[in-house]
């Protein structure tokens, strides 16, 4: 294990490469994603002795051409669309006249989305023009000082501090909205070629926006050739994730944005054409792919610890994705983020009591 700094990022993931000379290194977020785009450019400024790292960060999650591609929603879509795949409408919104002008064109309700968040961090679902503009205003701020300075001392997130000082802003896009069920699929991949995947629907969420809690293993043929298409395209390595509707009735399946990183389904082996942690290793010895037996046979997967928090029925006949094997792991996730150090306990006895007085105040007092 390496410290991350939140302050000098790249410092820090260059020390780890370093100490540790990986064959490939796989990003299990967005930021270290955005992370590594960022060391391949600073890189590729570099002199010879630059080449092992920008050749290990392309093994690693594909061409450089595809990096400015998969870091925004708008230009992922864009692609996808130029491959003839089904997409759900998308629009870059730049300003609150684009966001007006969207408006006349699309009937409520539908999505505002900014780049470079996760887990429905960045997602508003809008219903009117009035509440569409407020949103869109918020999630071009998002990252104000205030907040900034909340995540990095309660929350002890000070990542986002450093796109805050370089005055960063989130790219925006205004997206139709797909009646229907949620679905996603996630593969492993080397040079554009798809190894093996997974694709899921959706069964419970934690909330209406965030991510999923617990999914049903499907066998969903549009999905996986969208992977494929995508994965070819932008000439992509490792593993990365794509996020539908399946849309009511006619079951087509819409591509609405893509995670391009490790996801939740990515350890899981279920079988064949579905272990993509084994395909990846066999790829990278140069050996056959060993049939191993799956990890369950269940088709419903809960995943830990969001699903402990949905409260859905189906969680008991589900196969709980939980890593038994670090213990302490386990309690640090099952330990609520409220208690995990001094100053968010602090935040949070204020937050409660500001709450519990607003309350108080707002009864209607007796006669």
């Amino acid at each position: 294990m390496f410290p991350y700094g939140g302050f000098r990022p790249l410092d820090s993931l260059v020390a780890a490469i370093n100490a540790t000379e990986p064959r490939i290194i796989i990003p299990c977020d967005e930021r270290a994603v955005q992370h590594l785009h960022e060391l391949h450019a600073q890189a590729r400024g570099c002199q010879k002795s630059c080449n092992k790292l920008t050749a290990l960060i392309e093994r690693s999650i594909g061409a450089p051409e595809s990096y400015p591609i998969v870091s925004t929603r708008y230009h992922l879509l864009k692609v996808a669309r130029e491959e003839g795949l089904r997409v759900a409408d998308t629009e870059l919104i730049k300003t609150v006249d684009d966001l007006k002008s969207w408006g006349i064109r699309h009937a409520f309700p539908w999505l505002l989305k900014a780049d470079g968040t996760w887990a429905g961090r960045g997602v508003r679902l809008v219903s009117s023009l009035a509440e569409a503009e407020r949103l869109f205003l918020e999630l071009r701020t998002m990252n104000g000082a205030a907040r900034v300075i909340k995540w990095a001392v309660v929350d002890d997130d000070p990542f986002w501090l450093r796109p805050w000082w370089n005055n960063w802003r989130p790219g925006v896009v205004a997206q139709s909205y797909v009646s229907g069920r949620p679905a996603n699929c996630a593969v492993v991949c080397a040079e554009g070629k798809v190894l093996a995947g997974i694709g899921v629907e959706v069964v419970a969420l934690k909330e209406p926006t965030g991510p999923a809690a617990i999914v049903r293993v499907v066998d969903n043929a549009e999905m996986m050739l969208c992977a494929e298409r995508i994965a070819r395209r932008l000439g992509l390595s490792g593993f990365f994730g794509l996020d539908f509707m399946i849309e009511h009735g006619s079951g087509a399946a819409y591509l609405i944005e893509m995670n391009p990183r490790c996801t939740p389904l990515c350890h899981l082996r279920l079988g064949k054409g579905r272990d993509m942690v084994g395909a990846l290793a066999a790829q990278m010895s140069g050996q056959t792919l060993r049939e191993a037996a799956p990890a369950t046979e269940k088709n419903l997967i809960a995943y830990f610890p969001s699903a402990l928090k949905c409260k859905s029925d189906l969680f008991h006949s589900s196969f709980h994705d939980v890593p038994s094997g670090e213990p302490e792991l386990v309690e640090e996730l099952l330990r609520p983020a409220s208690k995990r150090n001094i100053t968010t306990r602090l935040y949070a006895a204020v937050a409660n009591f500001v709450r519990a007085f607003t309350r108080r105040a707002d009864l209607p007092t007796k006669a």
